[in-house]
């Protein structure tokens, strides 16, 4: 295999210093002109490519960033890491990806990892288990930058969400004005700010237009397939069962198309669906799910764009919230 040149192979060959070489290839002055196409015309036919680590040592930076997602093989992460390498590509980042498992000690581990790795920031969404921030102030104190996404905490770092409390109370309004008024509520753990702000929209709306709040109708917890379903069962198992749900995770909106189906149920005639997904998720099912539809390419452009300003030293928190909207399908009723 042949071995990788480096920038002082390229002096020694050509007899002249290592800082005159460096010089050349970073179009520097200070070099003349034959000389510097003879150093490019060497390091091209050597195939010479710069070393990382060295510039890293020597800059004190290694053009790396981490990114932190629960859950990988969900395509709402997926799409949105996809954007944030394309952002960090044009501005000469490399993204290293990690994945949390939705746990909060597999959190902490990758943000070990990334620090080990001297990443110079750190965009991440919060796994649903966590509750406890010391890693969060502890890249504070080291001063390496970072940016919540998606899943935020009442914590001083910058973040990008969309209009959580909005879509969710849109959300609830279609629901009603379809004609529903036992309303269910299928959320994710309570102690995350994202269900906090779906379930603030949700009862503003309820309470905006009369209608009680029935606590057995409002489901929350760690949002799993699983627990959509168990739920879901629950509350068409009721005295009085919801004419309506509003799932705000999309693994819960998908266990709810799925139990409605397996108790014979029609929607939106028996009942009606509402729930945080994506397009074609929604476009999957038949009848197609009434959805809000997210911009993630544009989520994941804002979160490393405000990691890179950081990275270049402002030191301003932002909080930047990307709109999202309701995108009405067949599972709900249209408003006459």
């Amino acid at each position: 295999m042949k071995k990788r040149i480096s920038q002082r192979d390229l002096a020694k060959i050509l007899g002249v210093n290592v800082s005159t070489v460096s010089r050349a290839l970073k179009g520097l002055d200070g070099v003349s002109l034959a000389l510097k196409q003879k150093i490019l015309k060497l390091a091209e036919e050597n195939g010479y490519r710069p070393n990382p680590l060295a510039m890293s040592l020597r800059y004190g930076k290694t053009r790396t960033i981490g990114v932190i997602v629960p859950d990988m093989s969900f395509s709402h992460f997926s799409h949105i890491v996809k954007s944030i390498e394309a952002e960090a590509r044009k501005a000469g980042y490399m993204c290293i990806v990690t994945d949390s498992n939705e746990r909060y000690k597999g959190e902490v581990a990758c943000v070990e990892l990334l620090e080990d790795l001297h990443v110079d920031g750190i965009i991440m969404c919060l796994s649903q288990e966590t509750v406890d921030f010391a890693h969060l102030e502890q890249l504070k104190e080291t001063h390496i930058p970072v940016v919540l996404f998606d899943r935020i905490a009442d914590i001083n770092l910058s973040s990008v969400t969309i209009n959580d409390i909005a879509t969710a109370y849109e959300m609830t309004l279609h629901l009603i004005d379809g004609g529903a008024r036992r309303i269910a509520f299928l959320g994710g753990p309570n102690q995350m700010k994202q269900t906090a702000d779906r379930k603030h929209g949700y009862i503003t709306a309820l309470r905006e237009r009369g209608i009680p709040i029935r606590r057995e109708l409002v489901k929350c917890g760690v949002a799993t397939i699983n627990s959509g379903l168990k739920d879901t069962l629950d509350l068409l198992d009721m005295t009085e069962p919801p004419d309506a749900i509003l799932a705000t995770h999309g693994l819960l909106a998908a266990s709810a198309f799925q139990t409605v189906r397996s108790r014979g149920l029609r929607m939106p005639e028996d009942i009606s669906l509402a729930g945080y997904m994506s397009e074609w998720v929604s476009d999957m099912y038949h009848p197609r799910v009434t959805f809000v539809k997210q911009n993630l390419k544009e989520i994941g452009r804002k979160a490393f764009r405000l990691l890179y300003d950081q990275m270049e030293g402002d030191t301003l928190v932002k909080h930047l919230t990307v709109d999202a909207h309701m995108e009405m399908r067949e599972s709900t009723l249209k408003v006459t």
